[in-house]
């Protein structure tokens, strides 16, 4: 009896070590795709449509994006939440009945890589209504990872070339409980000023000084259309 209760825990404790490495190789695989934006994986085009679940410390929400309102901006976002870029991230931004912004990484020593890659701009197809989603930037050809979910209708802001690439399907209610009393002072937009302690630390800044910002927990692909 005695024996094979030994015998039970060892092959149990086999198991979870097992487990244990698998999960630590995945991550460690996962950085190695998120330090190399040359690798082939960030090539890959999106699908014509497809849902991200987006989980947070709210609840989950669910963003449908449309490749041919925003091609080249799509495919950063399919690949960014295929790569698990967003995954243990802040909402640093939330300015109630406007935007809920996030797209900067908790891990520090990702945010070098990205920081200054930028990609052109697509041509503005869509309309900055409540529930769509585009990419902040400071001008011209500047988008890279932020993005912005619209909480109201802002569509003035398709004349400054502020294309949406996808809206909210499911759980609008959600972003909009996102925690908003910091206002500008957590983060801010990218022409702020107030990014760099984010950019340095990432979370452990973020969780020290403004502990009460919602997480992005994890973001993943739900569905794909053709």
């Amino acid at each position: 009896m005695k024996s094979t209760f030994s015998k039970s825990l060892f092959l149990a404790f086999l198991s979870i070590s097992f487990l244990a490495a698998c999960a630590s190789g995945k991550q460690a695989a996962r950085e190695q795709i998120l330090l190399n934006p040359e690798l082939d994986f960030w090539k890959e085009a999106a699908p014509a449509v497809f849902k991200t679940r987006i989980q947070t410390t709210q609840g989950d929400f669910v963003i449908e994006a449309h490749r041919d309102w925003a091609p080249i901006g799509v495919d950063r976002f399919y690949n960014l939440v295929r790569a698990g870029f967003f995954d243990d991230s802040r909402f640093y931004r939330i300015r109630a009945g406007f935007i809920a912004q996030f797209g900067l990484p908790g891990n520090p020593e990702i945010t070098p890589v990205w920081k200054d890659r930028t990609m052109p701009d697509d041509p503005v197809q869509q309309s900055n209504k409540r529930g769509f989603v585009a990419y902040a930037m400071t001008g011209p050809d500047t988008r890279t990872t932020q993005l912005y979910i619209n909480m109201a209708d802002n569509s003035r802001l398709d004349a400054g070339g502020f294309a949406p690439i996808g809206r909210v399907v499911e759980g609008m209610a959600v972003v909009d409980s996102l925690y908003s009393g910091y206002g500008e002072n957590a983060g801010g937009g990218m022409r702020g000023g107030k990014q760099g302690k984010i950019l340095q630390y990432g979370n452990a800044h973020l969780d020290k000084a403004f502990p009460k910002l919602d997480r992005l927990e994890k973001a993943f692909i739900v569905e794909t259309g053709k």
